[in-house]
């Protein structure tokens, strides 16, 4: 089975179709800058895009980077504040006249990883965490997802930890892997102490260069990258999409 699963982040907007029995995408996924500004409608008409360009009708799975409940976007981080308590679901089905589900963008990539990744076949508590414009989260208990987390926002010396160690402030203040990861340990002190996961997933798209700062890493769960990369979350949304047509 076939289905579309994008991506929208504080930066860009990516999406593919995805054989959701394999986790593999068939074709080359899309990507369009976030709009400027990002608000809702403007987002939705890049989804739309997306959309056609595959020439795809059928369920869309949609992941976003905040608080998700039941298609309604209860924060907004990275994007416009308009999305707070926007329906995205009922949006996103008039603008593209096809079924959706919206879900969090950590979760969609954390599903992912469990069902064909990094996390396959891993009992106990594992964390997934995607580090781009912002951190993304998702914790999993035996293979249970617990969702919407959104531990990117986890206080670190006053600050949301995405404010100190996302991928994105890496480059805004160009730091080297040492000082980045740094950062990172700081964050997943705090993981440790809170959860005591016994497995660790880094994703987004940082984590292609994970045997750069692989060595830098500290917690005492077993760290390892995302076999889906930057990709994980299009997979989970095409994953969570798919069981609409059931």
């Amino acid at each position: 089975m076939v289905t579309l699963g994008i991506d929208i982040g504080g930066s860009g907007i990516k999406g593919a179709p995805v054989n959701v029995t394999t986790g593999e995408l068939v074709a080359e996924r899309i990507r369009i800058e976030t709009p400027l500004p990002s608000t809702p409608g403007n987002c939705a008409q890049v989804v739309n895009e997306i959309v056609r360009r595959f020439n795809y009708t059928g369920p869309i799975g949609v992941t976003f980077p905040a608080v998700v409940r039941h298609g309604v976007t209860l924060t907004a981080a990275n994007v416009d504040k308009s999305w707070i308590n926007c329906d995205a679901e009922k949006l996103l089905r008039a603008v593209t006249g096809m079924p959706a589900i919206v879900l969090n963008d950590g979760d969609a990539a954390g599903i992912a990883e469990m069902e064909f990744g990094a996390g396959k076949g891993v009992k106990g508590t594992v964390a997934m965490f995607t580090f781009g414009t912002g951190i993304g989260s998702a914790f999993f208990i035996d293979g249970v997802l617990f969702p919407n987390t959104e531990f990117g926002h986890l206080l670190i010396r006053d600050k949301d930890a995405e404010k100190r160690a996302s991928a994105k402030v890496k480059e805004d203040k160009d730091l080297s892997w040492r000082e980045w990861a740094a950062r990172v340990n700081e964050f997943f002190v705090e993981i440790d102490k809170l959860f005591t996961p016994d497995l660790i997933i880094i994703g987004g798209g940082i984590s292609k260069k994970f045997d750069k700062f692989e060595k830098f890493l500290r917690s005492n769960a077993k760290i390892v990258p995302a076999k889906f990369f930057n990709d994980a979350g299009i997979i989970g949304a095409a994953m969570a999409a798919s069981k609409l047509q059931k």
